[in-house]
């Protein structure tokens, strides 16, 4: 695995790798397929982070938002944000499922292990606290495998994996007394906000990934719309036709994973219509 770490780090990722291996390096046995790193650098143990008061099952506030522009003090006791977090995690995993399957490997590879470092590691205390075990490896062994030259049934079978791990620890959120349908349109909303702020990002350059990031918000936000619709219309019609009219906007700007030669998307419609998904849900 030397040279896909070597791979990873000339995609910017040998961080997301040494996190990952420092955040797994106190468990009592390590996963088998756990990438060797003896060719890198060592990396600084990360600071632990300070205990939380004995009479508190929280844990400590953790500051900044990552790379993923994700609150991650917030996740601590908001299941909005908590759900943001690891939706985050599931657009890249989707993109990079979609991105595979369409030959553009190394952007699957780059997709897979990006959540890692934006999101996932700074979450680690959060997940910690609510019982959900580390997957971070499982992300990081996709990434490797696309390297490593895995068909498409091979990396479909990961990705379900990982999917429904994400699942499972998104079922273990906190609660703070919304329901199901607030916390899912929370998601939704903001999901949708990212996909149109990243299609804006594609079109002022010519690079991949800011459009694979933004077809990836909005793969996410339709599934998790279409899986509570009923139960989010019943709750708030006028969001629920908001989050339609974003949706539809926003597959016609990202038909597929792959990039179009042309991004000539009305960029005014999905603002207003991401607008008004703020408006008619917050």
């Amino acid at each position: 695995m030397n040279v896909t770490y070597k791979r990873w780090a000339g995609l910017g990722l040998g961080a997301a790798l040494a996190t990952t291996t420092a955040l797994t390096a106190c468990s009592p046995t390590e996963p088998e397929s756990a990438p060797e790193t003896t060719e890198a650098p060592a990396a600084p143990a990360p600071a632990a982070p300070a205990p939380a008061p004995a009479e508190s099952a929280e844990p400590a506030p953790v500051s900044g938002e990552g790379e993923g522009g994700v609150p991650i003090e917030e996740a601590v006791h908001d299941p909005v944000v908590y759900g943001i977090a690891i939706g985050v995690a599931k657009a890249h995993v989707l993109a990079a499922r979609d991105a595979f399957a369409e030959g553009e490997h190394e952007a699957a590879a780059e997709m897979f292990a990006h959540p890692v470092s934006e999101v996932l590691a700074d979450m680690a205390p959060v997940f910690e606290a609510r019982g959900v075990e580390d997957f971070n490896m499982l992300l990081i062994n996709a990434s490797g495998a696309v390297f490593e030259g895995e068909n498409a049934e091979q990396i479909a079978a990961r990705t379900e994996e990982i999917l429904a791990t994400l699942q499972a620890a998104n079922e273990k959120a906190p609660d703070d007394g919304s329901t199901p349908a607030e916390i899912t349109t929370g998601v939704v909303a903001d999901m949708i906000d990212r996909a149109t702020a990243m299609y804006r990002l594609a079109s002022e350059s010519e690079y991949y990934e800011p459009y694979l990031d933004g077809y990836g918000f909005y793969q996410t936000a339709r599934l998790e719309f279409e899986a509570s619709e009923a139960e989010i219309e019943a709750a708030n019609a006028d969001g629920a036709a908001a989050i339609r009219e974003a949706l539809a906007l926003l597959g016609a700007a990202y038909p597929t994973a792959l990039r179009p030669e042309v991004l000539d998307a009305d960029q005014s419609a999905l603002t207003v219509a991401a607008s008004n998904v703020a408006l008619t849900t917050s």
